[in-house]
């Protein structure tokens, strides 16, 4: 890594060196940009609390404020009850149809009893034949209450689902009051104070992504036909000093339409009155600003 870095520096050098000879020092200028994003409510009630302040660097995931949630925790505590008291109904199967499944085996042993009998000739066929009547009555009892008691249980179940779910969308709805930073970077903007009334969409702040800047450069159509995505390159800034400070580049998008020369922007072909924009990614020491203009050597 330190020899890949020497040799940019020593590319740079002579770069710069061959350029100043010939009058021109780059290829392209521009000025740095960031993706920022404006973090909003993602909930509706009063900011409690809202702990960022313009130009503080935030982490990915950090948390930095909170929305009032009393009523949604309430609404899912309340929810959480009576999912409890519906599971309560359920109705045990077991127990409800143990009588009539007790009934149904003592006369199955009063049954074989009677067989019994009939084959000693003690007792008659029509005696057989009414316990057999009474045990498919019995049965068909049990089945029924089964079917029923079957059929509750799985409504009773349902509701309980459905309840389980509506407790799930509060805990989203809960976290969701929580304020967070979507990234690490900056913060550029703070729109909302404590103690405002947030609606859900409301912009809250908006922060920028420092570590990992773009330098938006314009070539000519000559230029164009030199370059494609991910070309390295190099960019240069004034270190104010007098001196020029290099980072390595890479392009990262190449814009498909052409475009009136922007009049803050100058192009090596200065005659030219269409130009493409391009991105450059570059890795922010600290150094680079937002704003800040740039130098590009393709």
């Amino acid at each position: 890594m330190k020899t890949i870095k020497s040799l940019l520096i020593a590319v740079t050098a002579l770069l710069l060196t061959s350029c100043a000879g010939n009058g021109n020092d780059y290829d392209a200028t521009g000025s740095f940009e960031a993706t920022e994003i404006i973090v909003s409510s993602q909930a509706n009630g009063k900011i409690v609390s809202l702990n960022v302040v313009e130009g503080q660097t935030l982490q990915a995931n950090e948390i930095v404020g909170q929305i009032d949630s009393t009523q949604l925790y309430l609404q899912k505590m309340s929810l959480i009850s009576n999912a409890q008291g519906v599971r309560a109904q359920r109705p045990n199967i077991g127990t409800q149809t143990a009588a009539i499944e007790e009934q149904i085996q003592t006369l199955q042993r009063e049954r074989t009893r009677t067989q019994n009998l009939i084959a000693a000739n003690a007792a008659n066929k029509k005696q057989l034949d009414d316990i057999n009547a009474q045990i498919e009555v019995l049965q068909k009892q049990l089945s029924a209450q089964t079917s029923t008691l079957q059929k509750s249980s799985a409504n009773i179940s349902a509701q309980s689902s459905a309840m389980d779910i509506q407790v799930a969308q509060l805990e989203d709805l809960l976290q969701k009051c929580t304020i967070k930073s979507p990234i690490s970077g900056i913060v550029l903007n703070k729109y909302a104070e404590p103690g405002e009334l947030a609606g859900t969409g409301s912009p809250l702040f908006k922060i920028a992504d420092i570590e990992n800047m773009h330098l938006r450069a314009y070539v000519t159509n000559d230029q164009l036909s030199k370059i494609k995505l991910n070309d390295e390159v190099i960019v240069l800034v004034d270190d104010g000093n007098g001196e020029m400070k290099s980072y390595p580049g890479t392009v990262s998008w190449i814009s498909d339409k052409s475009e009136f020369t922007p009049k803050t922007i100058q192009t090596k072909n200065e005659r030219a009155n269409l130009v493409y924009a391009t991105k450059i990614a570059v890795k922010n020491d600290g150094y680079l600003k937002i704003g800040m203009y740039g130098e590009v050597i393709f």
